[in-house]
């Protein structure tokens, strides 16, 4: 019986390489020049601190942009808290998201029963195991999925005929 899991996973090197990127590129500009902007990186949260509102904006459309050019889809970073740090600094904390929650995977799965598509959709934890009798089902659930924008990114993975 053909099935395939639904999954949100993070390369956790590649936004590592993301955000290494966007610190040179950040010593580069001129824009940045004497401003003392930082990037961390520790276990599913990214912290800024920045000099004002409008650094920090161009903090954050950097980082995005350097994830699309390593394939890490954007959707992960969520906004966090955003406050005011030591000496005239703002610090905004964004969260990446991974794995799929539980009202998420319950949306899916209701949309995909509203389709009359003949697959089962069971919920694995923070994945879904979609599993039919036609690969031909399955690859339409696939681009449902995809069509429907959940809010964040998902992969397809595990495919088995």
């Amino acid at each position: 019986m053909p099935s395939f899991d639904v999954v949100s996973r993070l390369d956790f090197q590649e936004i590592d390489n993301a955000i290494g990127n966007a610190l040179r590129e950040i010593g580069n500009r001129y824009d940045f020049k004497g401003s003392n902007t930082t990037i961390e990186h520790k276990d599913k949260e990214l912290t800024v601190v920045t000099d004002d509102e409008l650094k920090l904006k161009q903090v954050r459309d950097l980082i995005v942009t350097h994830f699309v050019r390593r394939k890490v889809d954007p959707l992960c970073l969520s906004s966090g808290s955003k406050e005011k740090a030591g000496g005239n600094k703002i610090r905004q904390i964004y969260k990446l998201v991974e794995g799929i929650e539980q009202t998420i995977a319950k949306k899916i799965t209701a949309d995909v029963k509203n389709s009359k598509i003949k697959v089962q959709v069971k919920i694995n934890g923070n994945e879904l195991r979609v599993d039919g009798k036609k690969k031909d089902d399955l690859q339409t659930v696939m681009q449902m999925i995809e069509e429907a924008k959940i809010g964040i990114p998902v992969q397809f993975v595990n495919f088995r005929d």
